[in-house]
């Protein structure tokens, strides 16, 4: 059974940081590029950065410069990290893989609540 598990949402100030982490199983991790998309009430769902198995990294403009993404390929866990967070970044964050021989993103996470309020 495949399952992308994240964690590391919740409440913090503008300027804070968070760390989302997102736990793969079931699948061949090293098959995967892995992103991270976002979704605010009564906006599309939009990408955030993803990270190739290689490493390869690209990012939307709006966070270049105060996120991150990373990945541990023993541990088949993709990490967000972010910083000097705004309001604007509310959103549920998700997680996905995106087959490298298809193209296609085969799987989701269940999504985390970010909030960036004072």
């Amino acid at each position: 059974q495949v399952q992308l598990v994240e964690s590391g949402g919740g409440l913090v100030q503008p300027g804070g940081s968070l760390r989302l982490s997102c736990a793969a199983s079931g699948i061949s991790f090293n098959f995967y590029t892995m992103g991270w998309y976002r979704q605010a009430p009564g906006k599309q769902r939009e990408l955030v950065a993803k990270i190739t198995n290689g490493g390869y990294t690209n990012f939307a403009d709006s966070v270049k410069g105060r996120f991150t993404i990373s990945r541990d390929n023993a541990k088949t866990t993709v990490y967000l990290q972010m910083n000097s967070l705004k309001p604007d970044d509310t959103a549920v964050y998700y997680c996905n893989a995106q087959n490298i021989l298809t193209g296609r993103i085969d799987y989701w996470g269940q999504g985390t609540q970010v909030t960036v309020s004072s």
